[in-house]
């Protein structure tokens, strides 16, 4: 078993420092053992935690998401955990289709602004005024 200090937990995991103390304010990670100088000491454990939830961050999931697939790896069935990760990827080709749907307006008004002239005429200050877009 490692004996890491923060700063060495932080390089392996591929974290800042503060991203360490943040997760251990929040709950997802905690150190083995404490020094008595106070000094934060972590294992192979912590380090493993640490890169699952840099991962999973990665993948978009929050740290309350995060917190429930931590809680959910100690079951025996991944059925839960397939259902969180289902739900994940419907939230995030929901966010896909709006970005889209977003790109393609900013890009039919940019398209149609000239670049010049009047702010009275600009197609684009004109579509953001109007009053019937939703």
């Amino acid at each position: 078993m490692s004996n890491l200090g923060i700063g060495q937990l932080a390089k392996r995991a591929g974290v800042a420092i503060d991203t360490v103390r943040y997760y251990e304010r929040n709950n997802l990670l905690s150190p083995s053992t404490r020094l008595a100088s106070g000094y934060r000491r972590y294992g192979d454990a912590e380090l493993k935690r640490l890169r699952f939830i840099r991962r999973a961050k990665a993948l978009g999931f929050t740290l309350e998401d995060i917190r429930g697939l931590l809680s959910l790896s100690n079951e025996r069935s991944v059925a839960k955990v397939k259902q969180a990760a289902e739900a994940k990827l419907a939230d995030v080709e929901h966010r896909i289709e709006e970005l889209e749907r977003i790109r393609d307006g900013l890009r039919t008004l940019v398209k149609a602004c000239p670049g010049h002239g009047r702010a009275e005429a600009c197609p684009i200050l004109n579509s953001l005024n109007a009053e019937d877009v939703p």
